[in-house]
């Protein structure tokens, strides 16, 4: 006989969707807690501000929120999150070109030799660099695939556009990169 388990399984994504939908707030929370790490960082590596990012995140949980009585998973969450903080980073985008806001924050600790550390200081200047010279959409691809660790249908998904469209802006993407951090001067490690 299998012993009895009393721990019950946590709610599922579209079942705290359903119930956010009939008010409850703790539910809705749940999902904030469960899926804004992902939100930020992909907001983040994309607008290259942590506040900016915060923001976007904020607005994208705001609007979900709002839309809870009209939700219906026909995909995953994470993938209807990723929509709208894609498509709310990408209005940014349109609004105001970045500039080059620095480094963005580095949430694993830095290595004890002080040589290695600014190499890496600078080689992840580089690339921030190189990422917001991408237009927006491949920009925004490229993030999808690399820090997400989407495959090309999720991110058609969330784009809004065809399968070839992605791998082109992808391909484009990785070109445009690879040129960048070329003529950085930063040698590839």
């Amino acid at each position: 006989m299998p012993a009895f388990d009393p721990s019950p399984t946590p709610p599922g994504d579209a079942d705290l969707m359903a119930a956010t939908a009939r008010g409850d707030a703790a539910a809705f929370a749940e999902l904030v807690r469960r899926h804004h790490p992902r939100a930020w960082r992909l907001a983040c590596r994309f607008l290259g501000d942590p506040a900016e990012a915060e923001d976007i995140v904020q607005e994208a949980f705001l609007r979900i929120l709002r839309a809870a009585g009209r939700y219906r998973p026909t995909a995953a969450f994470p993938t209807y999150l990723h929509t709208v903080v894609s498509r709310l980073c990408l209005d940014w985008a349109r609004r105001r070109r970045p500039e080059y806001p620095g480094e963005l924050p580095d949430r694993a600790a830095e290595g004890p030799d002080p040589a290695e550390s600014l190499d890496r200081a600078e080689r992840r200047a580089a690339l921030r660099q190189a990422l917001d010279a991408l237009p927006p959409a491949q920009r925004l691809a490229i993030l999808l695939q690399h820090d997400e660790g989407l495959d090309y249908a999720s991110i058609a998904a969330i784009m809004g556009v065809s399968v070839r469209a992605v791998e082109g802006c992808i391909r484009r993407a990785r070109v445009a990169l690879a040129d960048r951090l070329k003529d950085s001067g930063i040698p590839e490690k």
